[in-house]
């Protein structure tokens, strides 16, 4: 029996295959990269996370971002392995649906309110405005509507049986190994400015020939005579304005970004001993070796890292006897709190203070310790990769 044959309808199949196809690639890559982009830096975008928890008064959340980071990295991997291989399709379908109507209401809640600069979706890799994070997750979730759409056309590349068994076991040990890995050995690669290399000095300066923002102040003047207010910019004032007796200034000028320049990779960094003297040019720049041992909250080491920090504290008294170094610890803690530490650990460490956030950025690690020459990163560790002293002798040329 002869069939009809409708060429429309199978250029239209042919079509819906085609985009279907071309959406689980974008969709299964990108989310594989930017899963294993955050993975690479899990403490990172827990820091992030804890930007959102203080907008939506979660703070109760904290403690745990690490670990929430972890879970987060790792399903986007597992997803976008999943999508790619085309197994259990309806349940990744709908995990991946949810999932970026979830980051959607964020950056743009983000960006709307201006309440996070970044959203860390590709971490420190590449950083996006709350706007621009937001248009990628819409053209995202018109590809994953797609896929939501068409799902049951999927066809997995891996039969039923032990083999595709196995390939999910490995998948999902790599997708969360990773996370759970780098929060305890550091990033596999190191995307902030005091990684390992690069001179710090030289980083919290503008270069030469490279311009920073450019500003353009707005005065709002208010004349004597007749109460009239008219606002200004900065060159219309000093162009004769200010010399006006019958004009005031009312209030703070306003500044307006006019122009984006050169941004400092280091702009925050400030040491400075117990009595708030400025040391950061005798630190960063000390010509011998020098370890930084950086713990940004004192008060929040458990006892495994009080126990690293003793293995640190050690192997660094037992360097000094044979070596010309200098070795301090870092904190954002209060002097009392640090001192309290100081007497109970006996610490060949001194002790500076530092704000927060450039500590955070130093090592992704509490404890973490930074080997230092000239102002320049020569290695860095973390609590539990710290070595022996016979180990970090091969990186002290004497």
């Amino acid at each position: 029996m002869e069939t009809n044959f409708n060429p429309t309808q199978k250029r239209k199949l042919n079509t819906i295959d085609l985009i279907l196809g071309f959406s689980r690639l974008f969709v299964g890559f990108l989310f594989i990269f930017s899963g294993f982009i955050k993975a690479n830096d899990p403490t990172g975008f827990g820091y992030k996370l804890e930007e959102y928890f203080l907008v939506f008064n979660l703070d109760s959340l904290n403690n745990y971002s690490t670990w929430i980071a972890i879970v987060i990295c790792g399903l986007e991997i597992i997803l976008g392995a999943f999508l790619l291989l085309g197994v259990y399709k309806r349940k990744v379908a709908l995990g991946l649906l949810v999932l970026i109507i979830f980051f959607t209401f964020l950056t743009f809640y983000s960006a709307f309110f201006e309440v996070v600069s970044s959203c860390g979706c590709f971490g420190d890799a590449i950083p996006l405005t709350p706007w621009q994070s937001f248009i990628k997750d819409l053209i995202l979730l018109a590809f994953i509507l797609v896929i939501f759409k068409y799902k049951n056309r999927i066809q997995p590349i891996i039969p039923q049986g032990t083999t595709r068994k196995l390939v999910v076991l490995l998948l999902v040990i790599v997708s969360f190994g990773t996370g759970i890995y780098t929060v305890n050995f550091l990033p596999f690669i190191d995307f902030l400015p005091y990684k390992e290399g690069s001179s710090i000095p030289e980083q919290m300066i503008l270069p030469e020939g490279e311009q920073g923002d450019v500003f353009e102040y707005i005065y709002k003047l208010k004349n004597k005579k007749t109460g009239e207010v008219k606002k200004v910019t900065d060159k219309e004032y000093m162009n004769g304005l200010w010399e006006d007796d019958n004009l005031e200034v009312v209030g703070e000028p306003e500044s307006k970004l006019v122009k984006k320049g050169y941004e400092i990779p280091i702009p925050d960094l400030y040491i400075s001993d117990a009595d708030g003297n400025e040391v950061t040019d005798e630190i960063v720049s000390n010509p011998y070796y020098n370890f930084i041992v950086v713990s940004t909250y004192i008060n929040k080491l458990s006892l495994t890292d009080i126990i690293a920090l003793d293995r640190i504290n050690t192997t660094v008294r037992d360097l000094s006897t044979d070596n010309n170094l200098r070795a301090i610890l870092l904190t954002a803690s209060s002097a009392q709190i640090a001192n309290g530490l100081n007497e109970e650990m006996d610490l060949v460490l001194e002790i500076f203070y530092a704000d927060a956030i450039p500590l955070k950025s130093m090592v992704r690690s509490n404890p973490g310790v930074l080997l230092l020459r000239n102002g320049v990163v020569i290695k860095k560790w973390s609590k539990l990769s710290f070595p022996s002293k016979a180990e970090i002798e091969k990186y002290i040329v004497k």
